[in-house]
């Protein structure tokens, strides 16, 4: 009879082989993405992402994680493949096992007695690639730092004119411009600036390679503790909201990182600070990732949520602050 101990043991190990192969296995899985450096980015298939960009998964380490959906997350491909089949770990295990032809599960889904000087082999090259990644990830770090840092010394005041900040009807709020015309929205970490996320005129989007963004937010306006601090996604959200409300902002420029960031203001700041989560209501999307994060982080702090107030007649399609005033606006216009 096979112990759970040694079933266990069966799937670490072809968790480890499976980082052997993931340059092949995860485009696979994943045939819509593209391999960034030791990244595969792509989109999330089970929630119908639309856009790649949020879903990543390292070929190094073989960790995956959904920016959208800070609930979607996992150690190793295992755990990715059953998180995108949306099967027992296990299932997981012997597809992959099945796939590499590596012989450790029988068909009757019994594991075969493993090596344990094989297994633990493999077990500390998978540890070995692990620490071996954490130290890239720590270099590219550093270097994305010292990147933002240079860029933003060195680049203009933005023009109150640029196509995004006309498209969004927001002002730049201290937001600088590179040469290339790009919008550079600053990225910090408590209170330091460790990334830029860069908005060409088409409003494209991108941070620098290997940049921090787990944790991190940009700030607009200053902290007042006689007023809230609102912590939202995105920039044009909060540019929004500070010149409806006048009060601070903190951007934590994706769903997934709304929690960590309140976590963060709410430790610096204990009690003293009215902290509001001001949340994207993805309507289109039937598992509205953006709600579930905001009200997720709402309730780590202690915080209130809120949303847009929308019309009936509102489309759908619309989800933050900055749509609803630009809709309403342009309903103003038209009547």
């Amino acid at each position: 009879m096979t112990t759970n101990s040694t079933l266990i043991n069966s799937i670490r190990q072809v968790a480890a082989c499976a980082l052997n192969h993931s340059a092949m296995l995860v485009p696979e899985w994943l045939p819509d993405g593209k391999r960034h450096k030791n990244d595969w980015i792509a989109k999330n298939p089970v929630r119908g992402d639309r856009h790649a960009g949020s879903f990543s998964v390292s070929l190094i380490s073989g960790k995956w994680h959904d920016f959208a959906d800070n609930t979607a997350k996992g150690g190793d491909l295992v755990g990715l493949y059953a998180y995108l089949k949306g099967c027992p770990q296990l299932q997981a295990a012997q597809a992959i096992d099945s796939r590499l032809g590596l012989g450790l599960f029988a068909q009757s889904g019994q594991a075969y007695k493993v090596d344990k000087a094989k297994q633990e082999a493999n077990l500390q090259a998978a540890q070995e690639r692990k620490q071996k990644a954490q130290a890239m990830e720590e270099y590219d770090r550093q270097a994305a730092k010292e990147q933002a840092k240079w860029l933003w010394h060195n680049a203009k005041l933005a023009n109150h004119q640029h196509p995004y900040l006309v498209k969004k009807f927001v002002f730049a709020h201290g937001l600088r411009q590179n040469k290339q015309g790009s919008l550079l929205v600053p990225v910090c970490y408590e209170g330091e600036l460790v990334n830029l996320q860069q908005i060409n005129v088409q409003g494209e989007k991108r941070f620098l390679a290997g940049g921090q963004v787990k944790g991190c937010y940009s700030p607009i306006g200053r902290i007042d503790t006689r007023k809230p601090l609102y912590i939202c996604e995105g920039w044009a959200t909060g540019a929004t909201l500070h010149q409806q409300t006048t009060s601070a902002i903190a951007c934590a420029l994706n769903a997934g990182n709304l929690k960590e960031v309140a976590l963060a203001f709410r430790a610096r700041y204990g009690d003293s600070l009215e902290i509001i989560i001001a949340g994207d209501d993805d309507r289109k999307n039937p598992n509205n990732a953006g709600r579930k994060a905001a009200n997720d982080a709402a309730l780590a702090i202690g915080a209130l949520a809120i949303f847009p107030e929308w019309p009936s007649h509102a489309p759908i399609e619309l989800s933050d602050f900055n749509d609803l005033a630009l809709w309403q606006m342009q309903q103003g216009a038209s009547a």
